[in-house]
């Protein structure tokens, strides 16, 4: 069974970080690409970052300088490090594998449930 589990999001201040990592289970996560996404109240979803097999990075300008996608094969778990937090980052984020990074955008085959991020003082 394909699964694809984020956690740590939260509410942090703006300024602050947080680390969401997504674990993966249930298929090769070395074999796919891996993107995240976030969906903002009343906004559509948009792509944020993708990671490639070979560990090229591509980021949204939105938020390139800020945060950081990695990825660690041998624990099949990927990263998203983001500094600087905004309250425009506030949204639902989703870890996403797929075929192939577009950009940042990750062609998707296999999604989580998502994590919350709140930015808010």
């Amino acid at each position: 069974q394909v699964q694809l589990v984020e956690s740590g999001g939260g509410l942090v201040q703006p300024g602050g970080s947080l680390r969401l990592s997504c674990a993966a289970s249930g298929f090769t996560l070395a074999l796919y690409h891996i993107g995240w996404f976030r969906q903002a109240p009343g906004k559509e979803r948009e792509g944020v970052s993708c990671i490639s097999i070979d560990g090229s990075t591509y980021y949204a300008d939105s938020v390139k300088g800020r945060f950081t996608i990695s990825r660690d094969n041998a624990r099949k778990t990927v990263f998203l490090q983001m500094n600087s937090l905004k309250p425009e980052d506030t949204a639902v984020y989703y870890c996403v594998a797929g075929d192939s990074c577009s950009g940042y955008v990750v062609r998707s085959r296999y999604w989580g449930q998502g994590t919350q991020v709140t930015v808010s003082s």
